[in-house]
């Protein structure tokens, strides 16, 4: 009797030993759920950091188990980022395990350029954003002279040049909105027109959704319906209950819970993490580890 309840006692341990072994066995954990989409830091948010020592920050990032970044600023004269030529710079982003999906490069400042000068300096920007092994180039921003229809219609046909040289390159073109998109025009905005005049096969769009959801007064997926599969990156930040501003992650009155579900009806690619300013210390490294924490505990689990 003795003997067949230890021989019992050894046929359950082994048989949970068995069991953790093909829980956690290489080919099990490919199962368990991991995220498929990188983590990503758009870099303007510790432009600061970024300008004092951009080896040391980059260093930090990945040690926040931030993966992937974002990029502004660009000097087409060296085909350079960050006072270094672009191959230097993708080799510290290799050393460091990071990676750049998308760049925001200076293409507003071309609006009203001829064509042949604005492809100048767009050629340049594919050389910069190849060299890194950026997916897409991207434009960021509009001056407030030309925030009306006209200029927006006129921003429009630019999107369009410019999506068809780059993917003829073979990298993918994208617009950043911010809030003067959705400023309403005698019954239409510059985002309609946008969307509306922009070839989505050549435009990409790339979705603040802290500007939605401040200045459309609309959710993300009311956009999505429209044309599925048009928003490939993401900008993903949080906005004080009570003024409004750029705050951390899980303090303010976004809830990501219910706006990550439909990353496949928007066709999201890429996302990166971004708060432009009202750090709560001061400090933005202090913002970019609270936001990481908070995307791993809580928002991860859908991405």
């Amino acid at each position: 009797m003795k003997s067949n309840i230890i021989n019992r006692r050894n046929f359950l341990a082994q048989s949970g030993m068995a069991a953790a072994a093909a829980l956690f066995s290489p080919s099990a954990f490919a199962t368990l759920a991991k995220p498929r989409f990188k983590m990503g830091l758009q870099l303007y948010t510790i432009r600061e950091a970024m300008e004092k020592d951009v080896a040391g920050t980059l260093k930090r990032i990945a040690s926040l188990d931030y993966q992937d970044v974002e990029t502004y600023g660009f000097d087409p004269a060296g085909i350079g980022y960050y006072g270094r030529r672009a191959k230097d710079f993708h080799q510290l982003l290799k050393d460091n395990g990071l990676t750049t999906a998308s760049g925001h490069y200076d293409l507003f400042k071309y609006l009203h350029s001829p064509d042949d000068v604005l492809l100048t300096y767009v050629d340049q920007c594919i050389e910069g954003a190849q060299q890194l092994d950026q997916k897409y180039i991207t434009w960021p921003w509009l001056a407030p002279e030309d925030r009306n229809i006209d200029q927006f219609k006129l921003l429009a046909s630019r999107l369009n040049i410019i999506g068809a040289r780059v993917k003829k390159a073979g990298l993918g073109f994208a617009y950043h909105n911010h809030d003067f998109e959705f400023v309403d025009h005698g019954g239409i905005n510059g985002y309609q027109i946008i969307m509306k005049e922009t070839d989505p096969d050549l435009v990409k769009l790339q979705m603040d959704m802290y500007w939605v959801v401040r200045a459309a007064k609309k959710q993300p997926v009311e956009f999505f319906r429209q044309q599925p599969g048009r928003f490939v990156m993401w900008h993903i930040k949080d906005m004080d209950r009570t003024t409004e501003d750029y705050t951390e992650l899980g303090r303010g009155v976004i809830d990501y819970t219910k706006i990550l579900p439909d990353v496949n009806l928007a066709g999201m690619q890429y996302y990166f993490l971004e708060q432009g300013g009202n750090f709560r210390t001061g400090n933005a490294m202090d913002s970019i580890t609270e936001n990481a924490d908070f995307c791993k505990r809580k928002l991860r689990k859908f991405l």
